[in-house]
């Protein structure tokens, strides 16, 4: 995935996931006055600059770049044109220390995720006492990101689960760890195309597949790999003594066991080509990378399909509408939580949409 839109989990005071396998600068930035708003538009300004993990710090935020990627005038442009005008940035930089912090992260695991109104609940393994829900998600805790933790992940589950997915083909674009894919096989899809940009996130994917006892295959689908794992799939099933992989977390049961299947690529949207047409495309990125998208998503949309886009805030909404209007599809929602919003979409019968 293009870095999916990254956030700052209020709960958790750790770095977020393989800073370890780069050198990475960290940068203190401190704001004045504070605010979780103005903390929040900060750390979205600096993911579109290579920014890719951010932590709570006292009076502002800690962001985290590869060394290769930084650059002093992106730098100072984002703060010294910072969207709030009455809000003072500072910053100072230094190189990371080289941690585990992926280790950190899998000990402290993430507080279970419940949203009531839509019966679903997303935990790791070392959170099972939660309340019994429709949809019982498990999660690896390698990533901070997908957890459920964020407002626009939220957002697009609880539309997942009054959406008629049955025997339907999805679409995951970006998909991180794998949660949409999971509650849309959870929901009836009969399989789901997902791409993500970073190799970790599509092998992290593929062991939340497994410990949620979805199948995972390659595309495309159907022929004589329908229904069979891949082989490596069936190496993360052997046992922690024996498998060269000792972070993978147990099998656990869990709600609902579903039938349908997940084939996981490494790329970007340029992977969509050749791909079947989707009843469903999830996209939850930032507005930048949804707009440079746009283009490859209708045509991997069939037509009276359906379209969900986040990863954005209330005021992007109208440029995002106008695009994807352009685009041959028609607006059936908006819904927001906070600041943060998602749009689902309609593909026109007869729009612009090359299909």
């Amino acid at each position: 995935m293009r870095r999916k839109f990254p956030h700052v989990d209020k709960k958790k005071y750790i770095c977020i996931h393989y800073l370890y396998y780069m050198k990475y600068f960290e940068v203190k930035c401190e704001l004045q006055p504070f605010s979780e708003t103005a903390s929040d538009l900060l750390s979205a300004e600096l993911a579109e600059i290579g920014f890719e993990s951010f932590s709570p710090a006292e009076d502002g935020l800690l962001a985290y770049i590869q060394q290769g990627e930084w650059d002093e005038d992106r730098m100072r442009q984002v703060v010294e044109g910072f969207c709030l005008p009455d809000v003072t940035i500072s910053y100072s930089r230094t190189e990371a220390p080289d941690e585990d912090w992926n280790q950190v992260w899998e000990e402290e695991g993430f507080q279970p995720i419940m949203i009531p109104q839509a019966s679903i609940v997303v935990h790791d393994v070392k959170h099972t006492d939660v309340p019994p829900a429709e949809y019982d998600i498990l999660i690896t805790p390698r990533l901070a990101f997908g957890t459920g933790s964020h407002q626009t992940t939220r957002l697009i589950l609880r539309t997942l689960a009054q959406l008629d997915l049955k025997g339907k083909h999805v679409i995951d674009a970006g998909t991180g760890t794998g949660i949409l894919a999971i509650m849309a096989i959870k929901r009836g899809a009969a399989n789901v195309f997902a791409y993500d940009i970073d190799e970790w996130r599509v092998e992290n994917t593929k062991d939340n597949l497994l410990l949620n006892h979805i199948q995972t295959l390659q595309p495309p689908f159907g022929g004589e790999e329908q229904g069979a794992r891949s082989k490596e799939q069936e190496n993360r099933n052997q046992s922690q003594d024996s498998s060269e992989d000792t972070n993978l977390l147990p099998l656990v049961p869990c709600s609902l066991p579903p039938s349908g299947c997940v084939a996981v690529v490494c790329g970007d949207s340029s992977v969509l080509e050749g791909q079947a047409k989707a009843d469903l495309l999830i996209a939850n990125i930032n507005r930048n990378i949804l707009l440079a998208d746009l283009p490859r998503f209708a045509k991997a949309v069939k037509e009276k399909g359906k379209m969900i886009l986040s990863g954005f805030y209330l005021a992007d909404v109208p440029v995002l509408v106008e695009a994807t209007v352009q685009h041959g599809f028609s607006l059936l929602r908006t819904e927001n939580e906070g600041e943060w919003a998602m749009l689902l979409f309609e593909a026109d019968a007869l729009g612009r949409r090359d299909v």
